[in-house]
């Protein structure tokens, strides 16, 4: 096709005719298409879950009990509620000399105020704190809201390092510290095991497990609960008192209602070490 004098351009200085131009550009537009569907479906590909969501993490699936045992499924759901303790003393060298510092304490003043405006009836909670001296004093002042709820101790819940992250904080790791993971590992993992799972087939109406802990637990159970690499836990942040939810329905499946949630904490309050 020939260009008039009115559609002359600078290209025609060149010796490009407007069809050559035409079709130039189509073939760039339809060659970037390409390009665009293939880095999609390898992205897509890329993310691809490695395995499907196992039913019964929990060993408790009863959709393959006899069909005659129906009434026997679960239908309650149970709510697994994880709070960081308050900001504490850093300069402690041992477990008693960890203790709240008056942020720390306000911080959990204010999370207990929290708890008591979301949940009218405490009959059906349990209040646990681990044996550590600043999740114990942040159970406390939270029971304050809660005086009729009780409130057990577990060592288990206790701070440690659950499982080597994936990328490592440090390159070269010493010996203790892959004892630690050993040692500490195995005991955060019992605690998962003893207190995630679905609901009992007599259990009529939800239940709320209140557990006041540390942040490399809660980020260990998150990753469990969410079937992701337990590796993963130090790829997460926890500020203190923040508070994380996890639901765990009658048929096995969990879901993350809320993580590290601190808006109720004014900005004065909010710390994370």
């Amino acid at each position: 096709l020939a260009c008039n004098e009115e559609m002359a351009s600078p290209w025609l200085c060149m010796g490009v005719s407007c069809s050559t131009l035409f079709v130039a550009s189509y073939y760039l537009k339809e060659n970037l298409s390409r390009k665009r569907q293939v880095l999609l479906k390898s992205t897509v590909e890329n993310v691809t879950p490695p395995k499907v969501w196992d039913d019964n993490w929990d060993f408790r699936n009863y959709d393959k009990l006899d069909p005659k045992e129906e009434h026997k499924k679960p239908k309650a759901t149970r709510y697994i509620v994880l709070i960081r303790h308050g900001q504490y003393n850093l300069k402690g060298e041992v477990d008693d000399e960890r203790y709240l510092t008056e942020k720390g304490r306000q911080q959990a003043d204010v999370t207990g105020q929290r708890l008591k405006d979301l949940k009218a009836d405490w009959s059906n909670v349990t209040l646990y704190q681990s044996s550590m001296k600043r999740s114990q004093e942040t159970a406390q002042i939270i029971k304050q809201y809660m005086p009729d709820v009780p409130l057990v101790t577990d060592p288990l819940f206790a701070e440690g390092a659950p499982y080597p992250p994936d990328p490592p904080a440090s390159r070269d790791w010493p010996v203790k510290k892959h004892q630690q993971f050993f040692q500490d590992g195995a005991r955060i993992e019992a605690a998962f095991r003893k207190y995630f799972y679905r609901a009992s087939a007599d259990q009529e109406t939800s239940s709320y497990d209140v557990v006041v802990c540390h942040a490399n637990v809660i980020r260990y159970f998150v990753c469990r609960a969410l079937q992701l690499p337990p590796n993963a836990w130090l790829r997460f942040s926890h500020g203190h008192c923040g508070i994380t939810v996890l639901a765990i329905r009658g048929s096995g499946g969990v879901s993350l209602k809320k993580y590290a949630d601190t808006g109720h904490l004014p900005v004065s309050l909010l710390t994370f070490s």
